[in-house]
């Protein structure tokens, strides 16, 4: 009951963090107007909060490794919370901006050490159970971001958006100060490489960074800054080779099984946030579905796959995981491919079952792909897996948001370019479902 207890504590303020990601699209053109601002800056509300967890997910498992995991999860829930208050209160664009990058901050320290924690509640025999409620709370979380947003905007101010995360906040904290266990062994000797994670920031600030001009006209800066981006990659790679615990874990990649994992991971988020973008355009521009019934149409994916990740965690407890998650991949690829070759006016129903499909197959996939990635890693190098997994998981999102707005604009016709992208995810979906199996031809894991 006691780890029951804990892991609870772990994943509702993960849930927060997930859907804060997402969950203010939806206020946009209201802050717009509060605060006087162009649409084009509207956008860093959104992009700050990624930027920073991005660049400091890898540098806080380090520190988590080295100081605590759960000293550094107390921490993130503390600045989160505050931040998320903050950003409700502040009188200025520029206010909500830097509450926006603490609230960033808050949670990659959260992200950063879920998994690590979750190996910790949970026995070996099965960890595949945690890993389930994890993999369920980051995929519907992701999901339903823009539909939760719009039931809290109906009837109330966008304020409450970041609001609701302060009583989760709190709650959390109590739970997870008396229930979190501590581990005996995280203190490490070698002392914490401060330019090493300056050089982690850098690189994935600015790659991602230019990414992003790049679909907004960006040009030649942005190719500057992605090459700029590149050379302190080269850097950065460079000073991790010869450390015994590198914050690029350059030393777990040198397991075949983790570097697959990490590949199958990328290609599987890149196809679902592809998607998740993509499809509320086709059933508002193509199909004429109004806003409401666009955002049902939407949920039966988020929903499938909460039922299918604890699904997935007892069949591996049976079956070969890689081989779970390809057939979960598999699935994706399947329904996407459906949802391409849609009618031209379909009913609700034969958009919702191919919606099933989708979701159930991302359910299937991510519980065992998250579990053969953290048992390929030493326990003592729980941390940094964990850190890489999440960064995995943003990287693909990021992607596959940028494919999407690049069709856009690479195809004048937004039906085609629609569909465009839904092939792009059925790729991604397919080389996923490669990579999970290429894992079966190194060793056989259970």
């Amino acid at each position: 009951m006691r780890d029951n207890i804990a892991i609870i504590a772990v994943l509702l303020v993960l849930v927060m963090t997930v859907l804060d990601g997402s969950i203010v699209n939806v206020a946009l053109p209201l802050m717009c107007a509060d605060f006087e601002i162009s649409e084009s800056a509207s956008v860093w509300i959104v992009t700050i909060y990624q930027l920073v967890i991005t660049m400091f997910l890898l540098p806080l498992s380090a520190i988590g490794e080295k100081y605590g995991f759960k000293r550094v999860f107390l921490v993130g829930v503390v600045l989160f919370t505050v931040a998320s208050f903050g950003c409700s209160e502040m009188g200025s664009f520029e206010g909500v901006l830097i509450a926006r990058g603490l609230q960033g901050c808050g949670a990659a320290c959260v992200m950063a050490v879920n998994i690590a924690l979750t190996r910790i509640i949970y026995k070996p025999e099965v960890l595949a159970r945690g890993l389930a409620l994890n993999a369920m709370v980051v995929a519907v979380s992701t999901a339903a971001g823009p539909t939760l947003a719009g039931a809290i905007m109906d009837s109330l101010s966008w304020h409450w958006l970041f609001l609701i995360n302060v009583p989760v906040g709190i709650l959390t904290f109590v739970l997870a100060i008396k229930l979190l266990p501590r581990r005996t062994d995280e203190h490490h000797k070698s002392p914490f490489d401060i330019f090493s994670a300056f050089l982690n920031a850098v690189t994935f600030g600015l790659i991602f960074y230019a990414l992003g001009s790049f679909t907004h006209g960006g040009g030649w800066i942005a190719v500057g800054l992605l090459l700029c981006g590149i050379v302190s990659c080269l850097v950065y790679l460079r000073r991790q080779k010869g450390k015994t615990s590198p914050m690029f874990p350059i030393d777990l990649f040198r397991n075949r099984i983790y570097t697959l994992s990490v590949a199958t991971s990328v290609s599987a988020f890149v196809a679902l946030n592809s998607a998740m973008v993509d499809l509320p355009f086709m059933f508002l521009s193509d199909f004429g579905f109004e806003a409401v019934t666009t955002g049902l149409l939407m949920t039966p994916w988020p929903l499938s796959t909460m039922l299918a990740a604890p699904l997935a965690a007892r069949i591996i407890e049976k079956h070969n995981p890689g081989t779970v998650a390809a057939v979960g991949m598999g699935m994706l690829a399947l329904g996407l491919s459906l949802l391409i070759f849609l009618p031209e006016n379909p009913s609700e129903w034969n958009i919702v079952w191919r919606m099933v499909l989708c979701g159930f197959g991302f359910g299937l996939f991510q519980t065992p792909n998250n579990l053969v990635m953290v048992k390929s890693t030493p326990e003592r190098r729980t941390g940094a897996a964990g850190g890489m997994q999440s960064t995995a998981r943003l990287i693909g999102q990021t992607f596959g948001a940028t494919l999407v707005t690049l069709m856009f604009a690479l195809v004048a016709d937004s039906r085609a370019a629609e569909r465009s992208v839904l092939m792009l995810g059925v790729f991604f979906a397919v080389g996923s479902a490669i990579f999970s199996l290429s894992r079966l031809a190194v060793g056989k894991h259970r």
